[in-house]
């Protein structure tokens, strides 16, 4: 059949299929995908048949990033794990609890909640009769009197941002699974590298993929993993909410897992460096960190956390409130100012008026978190080089 040359120029031969496996992950930067007769289009849509109709809903280069995940998540678990990717870390945490919570329903959190997620449960989720309490999740008798006959969700963030408080995952799972809630993680601040939640009896782990996972500060994603029937649910209403990954970001975040264990392994050394350094400072008056033996939860994270890896963020506190807190990020030399963490370059953030600006004086009192707290990402440079900076801003305080 003769065409013509803007015809020639859409419809080009097809790409070839290949015999062998490419070691790096092919890129399938396409939105929509063309079937071989409207029913097989259909079969796909229903989910009748496998395979990909539009990348809103799934797409081969963000499944695999999903795949591997769910891979290093799901080691010692019983039964199928498998994972759903989003555009970003609230993407994942935003759609994993509106599937699991309904109007007049109730969730179970830590005070201490990053502050993105405390804003989702408190402007966003109340609106639709979603109610919360905050409990000290540390006590496991007070989360225990906080569950209601309408509670679904028990949710803990494996290291609390930023009090690096370890949460006691097969304690709270006990109490989850005698009430009958779905027990959600965020591992964020730890990765699969240093605890896989799972294991522990978490029903959902979520993360923002933007911190470890990617690793390097150049890409933004999100990542849920549980149970073929829990993600089902959070498939169902991520493709109706909308937070895809895209296939780029997917390629970016699945490469940063080949080094994860590696960069990991080094960004706790460095922290524990850093850590025990402050701790020795005339200038801190609080040093979170659980690599530190001073810390409160260091004997549940040895329990809990692969040998030696305690988590990459150290949270300092200086004399003199939330004027100091802010004068002493500025007077870093080497660490920059920088929104998010975990990437190769260490990143200080003041904590009052960046990650928990959502509370206010009184529930960031209630999260144990100081106005003049300053956490610190600690990132792949020579730690000695990150102690000598740090201190040469404490001294000029």
């Amino acid at each position: 059949m003769t065409s013509g040359e803007h015809t020639r120029a859409v419809h080009t031969p097809d790409p070839p299929r290949l015999e062998q496996t490419p070691l790096g992950l092919p890129v399938h930067r396409s939105a929509a995908f063309r079937f071989s007769s409207a029913q097989e289009y259909a079969d796909v849509l229903s989910g009748a048949q496998k395979g990909y109709s539009y990348s809103r809903v799934d797409n081969p280069t963000t499944d695999a990033f999903a795949q591997a995940v769910a891979a290093l998540e799901g080691v010692g678990v019983d039964g199928d794990v498998v994972a759903q990717p989003f555009a970003s870390g609230m993407a994942a945490i935003s759609t994993v609890l509106m599937a699991l919570t309904h109007a007049g329903a109730h969730v179970v959190v830590p005070r201490e909640v990053y502050g993105g997620t405390y804003g989702l449960l408190t402007t966003v989720l109340d609106r639709f009769g979603v109610t919360t309490s905050f409990v000290d999740m540390t006590d496991l008798d007070e989360v225990r009197a906080a569950i209601r006959p309408e509670t679904t969700v028990l949710y803990a963030e494996t290291l609390a941002n930023p009090t690096m408080t370890v949460a006691d995952l097969p304690g709270l799972s006990a109490i989850s699974r005698q009430a009958g809630l779905t027990f959600v993680v965020d591992s964020t601040f730890a990765s699969p590298a240093v605890c896989r939640p799972l294991e522990h009896g978490a029903d959902v782990v979520v993360h923002s993929a933007t911190k470890y996972i990617g690793g390097h500060s150049d890409s933004t994603g999100g990542v849920a993993v549980g149970s073929p029937e829990l993600m089902a649910r959070v498939r169902h209403d991520r493709i109706d909410l909308g937070g895809m990954l895209a296939p780029d970001e997917a390629f970016l975040l699945h490469r940063g897992l080949a080094t994860l264990p590696l960069r990991v392994a080094r960004h706790c050394a460095s922290a524990l460096v850093v850590a025990a350094a402050m701790e020795e400072h005339p200038g801190v008056l609080r040093v979170d960190h659980p690599g530190l033996p001073s810390h409160r939860d260091h004997d549940l994270a040895r329990k809990l956390f692969d040998e030696g890896r305690y988590g990459a963020i150290v949270t300092i506190t200086p004399p003199g409130g939330r004027a100091a807190g802010l004068a002493l990020c500025d007077r870093l030399q080497l660490i920059a100012v920088a929104t998010s963490l975990a990437g190769t370059h260490s990143q200080v953030s003041h904590v009052a008026t960046t990650t928990h600006r959502q509370l206010d004086d009184a529930a960031l009192a209630a999260a144990g978190i100081d106005l003049a707290a300053v956490r610190i990402s600690v990132g792949l440079e020579d730690p000695e080089d990150l102690v000598a900076d740090l201190e040469q801003a404490l001294d000029g305080l």
